[in-house]
């Protein structure tokens, strides 16, 4: 076994597992990028993963994997950013343990990130929440289940991950009504919900049933429901909401895009962007600026209040004799 493996192993056992404790999802993420750029390099230099030296991980062939995720397997720039971020905390761990080959590691941790072009973030407007809340059959079972999850998106804003990994136990209801999820970077953070999300989950609380530790929202078996099952019902109640309002047939509408509309919803109630950070749980108030850019009403206020290129100054008069006496001292 060479150098490679056992350093591998530790990084994610002693590095991200131990000091970082990073999240499940993040450990399966940087599983996946190793997964795969383990087999490209196999195919490339006909050598089993586990006798892959560091040097045969030199930066041509992390630049030809990179290629070859957006060439071939079509991944997008955001994608191939997020496997050369794994690569390179891999490889600063790898610095600390193996000197003797700084340089390669040095050359690897050279390759840039792609750069790339940033699109203004989907969000829906009121008219277009409104006819996708109202959506979902609630005269059935999984129809009041769906109204209570989308209206719950909507309002605090979790992440499809948050959303899944919540049990009956973290909704906390009356004076100060809640509800507790476990963030990105496993950070614990509390949401309140407004009168209408408590009174909808106080109700699909009494007829879910169930204990603390029981998923909030679950399967027809009982199970969690899962990203993709979330996805699912979005999509779905989408499709019906259409028809009502045609505004959106030309949106791709996804459990991300209803985290966008919350931060938009708070951002023209005028809520501070550092509020808004907290809320949606962002690691900085850099991440909330995205709104900012995107809301075309707050630019179009900012430009009513430049005045015209062609307009004439006016000079400065005192409201008030007074004034007028200090001003000419």
């Amino acid at each position: 076994m060479s150098a490679l493996a056992p350093t591998l192993e530790a990084f994610f056992t002693e590095r991200l597992m131990a000091q970082r404790q990073a999240s499940p999802h993040t450990v399966g993420a940087y599983r996946d990028t190793f997964r795969l750029l383990l087999g490209f390099v196999e195919r490339r230099t006909n050598k089993a993963p586990a006798t892959l030296a560091i040097t045969d991980l030199d930066a041509p062939m992390i630049s030809a994997f990179l290629d070859h995720l957006e060439r071939e397997r079509g991944n997008a720039v955001r994608t191939r950013n997020a496997r050369l971020a794994a690569v390179h905390s891999l490889f600063r761990f790898a610095a600390l343990r193996h000197p003797e080959h700084a340089g390669v590691i040095e050359r690897v941790l050279a390759i840039p990130p792609k750069r790339f072009d940033r699109h203004d973030v989907a969000f829906l407007g009121d008219a277009e929440v409104e006819a996708l809340l109202a959506a979902p059959d609630r005269m059935t079972f999984l129809g009041r289940r769906d109204h209570a999850l989308l209206l719950l998106a909507v309002q605090t804003g979790l992440r499809v991950s948050e959303l899944v990994a919540l049990h009956i136990g973290d909704v906390v209801l009356g004076t100060g009504a809640h509800v507790r999820c476990l963030g990105k970077g496993r950070k614990e953070r509390a949401t309140p919900l407004t009168t209408q999300t408590t009174t909808v989950l106080r109700s699909w609380l009494q007829e879910r049933g169930g204990v603390a530790q029981d998923p909030l929202f679950a399967t027809t078996r009982g199970r969690a429901l899962s990203r993709y099952g979330i996805a699912a019902i979005v999509e779905r109640h989408v499709v019906s909401a259409a028809l009502s309002c045609p505004s959106l047939v030309s949106k791709t509408v996804s459990p991300h895009v209803l985290r966008h509309t919350a931060a938009m919803r708070l951002l023209h109630a005028d809520v501070d962007t550092t509020v808004i950070a907290l809320w949606l749980g962002h690691e900085g108030v850099e991440t909330t600026q995205i709104y900012v850019h995107a809301d075309l009403a707050l630019k179009e206020a900012a430009l009513a209040k430049i005045a015209p290129i062609d307009s004439k100054r006016g000079r400065y008069r005192p409201p008030d004799k007074l004034l007028a006496f200090l001003e000419a001292l």
